[in-house]
């Protein structure tokens, strides 16, 4: 499997921890069904990058879990954080919006579903610390504008909606200056209690 995900290597970094690009994600160490579901979503025509489209439009479901799989397996160290940019008052609103969400914009705490580390939860919700900031950016932008799409009902589609821009580089600042903990793994399932604050298509089962 490690050789023939060499592809993937090429913009994702070694083992796929990234590279200095803030547009290439960290896959290395994602809950596979998270990986699993991104990578069906290229070649089902959820998600529109064309080179990701032209590696997996031909591979079947059980190829492309076994990629995700191989990925998730990877324990790798991550880089260190990026400086924040912000002043303390947008600072502030970020870290607001992390743990506690906006109630009156319907917008839930970010921990409510990427758990209180925000290292992930299995099986399929992905950790948000050691991404580049203009990566979380680019994301949450391109589901407010619906260029980024997931399955039905789309919960972070939703959710960059009811975000202000400013919002949106507040989140970004904070999640990509944080430090990964020691543990980076994804939490298991039965560690997060009651529902997901939105009906998400792609989230925990």
């Amino acid at each position: 499997m490690a050789r023939r995900v060499q592809a993937c290597m090429l913009c994702h970094g070694a083992e796929g921890r990234a590279t200095a690009s803030g547009y290439f994600p960290r896959i290395a160490g994602k809950p596979a069904g998270y990986l699993h579901e991104q990578l069906m979503g290229f070649r089902d025509g959820r998600r529109d990058q064309s080179a990701m489209v032209r590696l997996v439009q031909h591979l079947s479901d059980d190829y492309l879990l076994e990629m995700a799989r191989w990925f998730a397996q990877q324990e790798l160290p991550y880089p260190p954080p990026q400086p924040s940019s912000l002043d303390a008052q947008r600072r502030a609103r970020g870290e607001a919006l992390i743990r506690e969400g906006d109630r009156q914009r319907g917008v839930p705490a970010c921990i409510a579903c990427h758990g209180e580390r925000m290292t992930g939860v299995q099986p399929a919700m992905p950790g948000l610390l050691g991404l580049p900031r203009d990566y979380l950016i680019g994301q949450l932008g391109a589901w407010r504008i619906g260029e980024r799409r997931s399955r039905l009902p789309d919960c972070m589609a939703a959710i960059a909606r009811r975000l202000a821009p400013e919002d949106v580089v507040a989140v970004a600042d904070v999640l990509a200056s944080r430090t990964v903990p020691a543990d980076s793994r994804p939490v298991p399932r039965s560690s997060v209690t009651g529902p997901l604050p939105l009906e998400c298509g792609s989230g925990l089962k």
